[in-house]
């Protein structure tokens, strides 16, 4: 007989996302007979939303486990139960969803940390997760290790073991930029075989209601050109003071901050829309999304209140979410209340898109890759000129295409001419 913790916090839902009712348990840290300390790790669990790793609450050992790896379980429900050592009742306890409150791993934890795209990769490179030293949060095995691991191994042969990394942890300038070699994958092989239905699980069963959803709304599309040439020089001016400071400058902080601008002028466009009350909501704060290829799949975490960031601020908080999603570690506030959406198609290599509107927001944006195209100047002259491309979606129950023509022009106004956005700088 079990009986439930009666000390734990309830789990609240929002904490994970409003209506995530179910996780899919990814992999188990224990088993039967396992004998557990406070902290240590018992299991990671995946939501709709973001991956959480539970840890025990006693020093006691497990008894049992109620899910095997990939079964999904409705939150509330048993996960474990442990027999709390000392303790004069001798009923063991049962650990449940409610512990999913974005706790931590600790470092009582003997066992590698990994996500399963992280593994996955090991896995396809025969490579030992217990040989490869993890940079990430208390020795979690990160993508970059096992690709530096590989590049190490191939060149043990050629030249001599490079300098060490600093730690992921230091607070020095970051080490020069390395090239991580390819991924080794087999060549596919065709094989005799049948159909295969498997249910939608995680990231895939969240875009799959997410994108029913925006299927609703009517879509308007809107489709310019940005010259970059002058956003290029302005870059490579900062970029070794951004270093120094210990971030790597991209292009997309001044992208977000010249998006936030044209948000000032253009509310309606930071706005949610009601069709059943007939309300239009405009939100005070630029919650700015960037969409990113993490190893739990597309997600979009946001950066909050951009109207009060500088552009290295920003470039902080992008590198920050980036490093979380390679970890496969966003959490619920990382990747909700959106606001309005950017997704970097161009660091793909795709030029235009169609990107999808992501409830309840009204307008999202998709930036091409940077090409060096020819273009004339005021005198008629041919000269090179770095162009992106900028593919916008929008509501077309509330916004209209002459509003969303201003906006977009407003925001190529401040790319094409950085100085004017350092002039308006809040």
């Amino acid at each position: 007989m079990t009986r439930p913790l009666k000390d734990i916090v309830p789990f609240n839902l929002s904490d994970i996302g409003e209506g995530i009712k179910e996780v899919t348990v990814k992999e188990w840290f224990v088993g039967p007979g396992d004998r557990v300390a406070q902290f240590d790790n018992i299991c990671e669990v995946q939501s709709d939303k973001a991956s959480v790793t539970i840890t025990s609450k006693f020093d006691g050992v497990i008894t049992k486990l109620y899910y095997e790896v990939d079964d999904i379980a409705q939150t509330g429900d048993p996960l474990v139960d442990v027999e709390i050592e000392g303790s004069n009742d001798p009923a063991p306890v049962t650990e449940t969803t409610e512990r999913l409150d974005e706790l931590e791993p600790t470092e009582r934890s003997v066992k590698v940390l990994a996500t399963p795209a992280v593994r996955r990769i090991a896995t396809e490179n025969n490579v030992l997760l217990s040989d490869v030293s993890g940079s990430g949060r208390d020795g979690r095995v990160l993508k970059e290790d096992i690709l530096s691991f590989i590049a190490a191994q191939s060149q043990t042969t050629k030249a001599p073991p490079a300098a060490a990394v600093p730690s992921a942890k230091s607070v020095a300038a970051p080490p020069p930029a390395r090239v991580a070699p390819p991924v080794r994958v087999a060549p596919p092989v065709v094989s005799p075989g049948k159909d295969r239905t498997e249910p939608l699980k995680g990231m895939v069963k969240a875009m799959a209601k997410s994108m029913a959803e925006a299927l609703k709304i009517p879509h308007f599309g809107y489709y310019e050109e940005i010259e970059m040439t002058n956003l290029v020089q302005v870059r490579q001016d900062l970029k070794s003071l951004a270093l120094e400071r210990g971030v790597n400058l991209s292009y997309m902080p001044f992208i977000v901050k010249a998006a936030s601008m044209g948000l000032l002028h253009y509310p309606v466009i930071n706005s949610s829309i009601d069709v059943d009350a007939d309300t239009v909501t405009y939100k005070h704060n630029h919650n700015i999304g960037v969409a990113m290829d993490t190893a739990q799949g597309l997600l979009v975490p946001n950066i909050k209140g951009v109207q009060n960031l500088s552009v290295f601020e920003i470039a902080v908080e992008l590198v920050r979410l980036q490093q979380l999603g390679l970890q496969g570690k966003l959490t619920s506030k990382d990747l909700s209340g959106g606001t309005f959406s950017l997704s970097n198609i161009g660091s793909v290599g795709g030029t235009y898109a169609s990107p999808v509107i992501l409830p309840p927001e009204v307008a999202i944006g998709a930036l091409g890759r940077i090409r060096v195209l020819p273009r004339y100047n005021s005198k008629g002259e041919v000269y090179p000129a770095h162009i992106m491309n900028v593919s916008w979606s929008a509501d077309h129950r509330l916004l209209d295409g002459a509003t969303v023509a201003r906006f977009s022009n407003l925001m190529k106004n401040y790319i094409e001419s950085p100085a004017k956005l350092i002039l308006d700088l809040k």
